[in-house]
């Protein structure tokens, strides 16, 4: 990715955007799918996805937020994921945020906040039952999931009983771990490396722009690890091939310190965004096991 950072956005974006039909293909039977519903209360042209099981309800919900490095992806990179989800019962919103660089921090954290809200509200018009409520993303997604529900833990109006935390970013002072390519592969394919490290670059330049001192990393807002305390029971999973899965096990042992409940799974040989790629029954696997610790929360 050379060029201005305006161009490798967009480069970023067309991939993400040439993989949808690969990754979303024979998508699982729902009740229905509402396309680009508008979220009030968030920012201008904020929507969501929602998709409702079959049957009748009502059902438990979850506000799931998409990763994409908070510059690219949205409901339909990730449609199949809230289909999985709808398929195992829950009601799904699936939010299409505002994202940098045109709109940084703090404008995507306050959408999916707002989204949140909205969806507590609107459950009911589509068969949920906000009370049993819980919200999930992945990698950038699981940073604003985990940011999101920390913001609402005080908040009298929604009830966050569980997130689903997926590769996400949860320290962002330790961000250039997430940089690391394998040496071995980096060896193989030259010039790897700096591509990562650029990548990085790009993604948290737009996101929080050149002000990264220490006070403003610690601000549980952009870096979820130091607000653990206030998060609800949460699954953390990553792939042990992701550079991130150090920020999993950096939040586990905030978690673990805190009290909060949690389980954690590190699952072997597993890229980012394994999860999606259901080419692996990894990504299947883990589907379930996030469904049936939803299921544990919010039925209790």
């Amino acid at each position: 990715m050379q060029g201005n950072i305006s161009d490798t956005v967009e480069d970023l974006r067309n991939l993400m955007n040439g993989f949808v039909d690969m990754l979303n293909g024979d998508l699982p039977p729902v009740g229905a799918f509402h396309d680009a519903v508008p979220v009030a209360g968030a920012g201008e042209g904020v929507t969501a996805d929602v998709v409702v099981p079959e049957g009748e309800g009502p059902w438990p919900v979850l506000v799931y937020l998409h990763g994409g490095g908070w510059v690219a992806g949205s409901p339909k990179t990730h449609k199949k994921v809230g289909y999985r989800f709808a398929e195992k019962g829950y009601l799904v919103f699936n939010i299409d945020y505002r994202m940098a660089p045109e709109h940084p921090f703090p404008a995507p954290f306050e959408d999916c906040v707002a989204a949140i809200r909205w969806a507590a509200d609107a459950a009911s018009s589509y068969g949920g039952d906000a009370s049993r409520l819980a919200v999930g993303g992945d990698s950038a997604g699981g940073n604003l999931a985990a940011a999101a529900a920390i913001a609402l833990a005080d908040d009298p109006a929604v009830d966050v009983r569980a997130a689903l935390l997926i590769y996400g970013v949860f320290d962002f002072a330790r961000i250039g771990d997430a940089g690391h390519i394998d040496p071995a592969m980096a060896e193989s394919i030259p010039g790897l490396a700096a591509m990562g490290e650029q990548l990085i670059e790009m993604m948290v330049g737009s996101y929080l722009g050149d002000d990264r001192t220490g006070e403003r990393l610690a601000d549980p807002r952009i870096s979820p690890v130091h607000g653990a305390a206030k998060l609800p029971p949460s699954h953390i999973v990553c792939g042990a091939a992701d550079p991130l899965a150090a920020q999993a096990q950096a939040l586990a042992e905030r978690l673990a310190k805190a009290g909060v409940e949690y389980e954690q799974f590190i699952v072997d040989a597993m890229p980012h965004g394994y999860v999606q790629m259901e080419f692996f029954p990894q990504a299947r696997e883990s589907i379930d096991r996030m469904a049936a610790f939803l299921d544990a929360q919010v039925e209790s």
